[in-house]
């Protein structure tokens, strides 16, 4: 089974950082992984976006012009990539920032207050751990708690006291099933 999955937002809500989790939990997990990340000279406030490929068997190309799923951060990111998301595949938007629901009917739609979430959690930088864990859920692309794994494996020891609350994040972020 391969899975293709595009996370886009603005520079600095952890888009990259989502999709590189996503790939160390896959890699650990002994799957074949790509990771592409793609953003703007601004870093913070202008776009970002990565495409995460997850198989069991080796991957023939890393682009992808009809992801399985989408993860939307932004508004700008559900014009973008609403379209494109492949016939039955998964569309998470993060609902705080984003002032329309999605048009298609032949896709899952999650929307998902991730801003929120995270504000209520104390920690509003933990909103890409709360689309994650909607995606998650949502989809079996890994073993559940492999995220959780990878995060603590692949955390700077400088960052670790982070971990409680981006699992608590993903968890949370787990309670939006379809």
């Amino acid at each position: 089974m391969q899975h293709e999955i595009i996370i886009s937002g603005f520079g600095g809500q952890g888009t990259l950082y989502a999709g590189q989790l996503l790939a160390y939990a896959a890699m650990d997990e002994g799957k074949h992984v790509t990771w592409i990340p793609s953003y703007g000279p601004e870093m913070r406030g202008g776009t970002a976006n990565c495409t995460v490929v997850i198989s069991d068997d080796e991957i023939g190309a890393p682009t992808v012009l009809y992801p399985s799923a989408v993860l939307a951060m932004n508004l700008p990111s559900l014009d973008k990539y609403e379209s494109l998301v492949a016939a039955g595949g998964t569309l998470v938007v993060n609902e705080s920032m984003v002032n329309r629901r999605p048009e298609r009917d032949d896709i899952q739609v999650l929307m998902v207050p991730a801003n929120a979430i995270a504000q209520e959690l104390g920690n509003e930088r933990a909103t890409n751990m709360v689309m994650l864990g909607a995606l998650l859920a949502n989809m079996d692309i890994l073993p559940e708690g492999a995220v959780e794994r990878a995060l603590k494996t692949h955390t700077a020891e400088r960052l670790q006291r982070f971990l409680p609350a981006n699992i608590k994040a993903l968890q949370r972020g787990g309670e939006y099933k379809a």
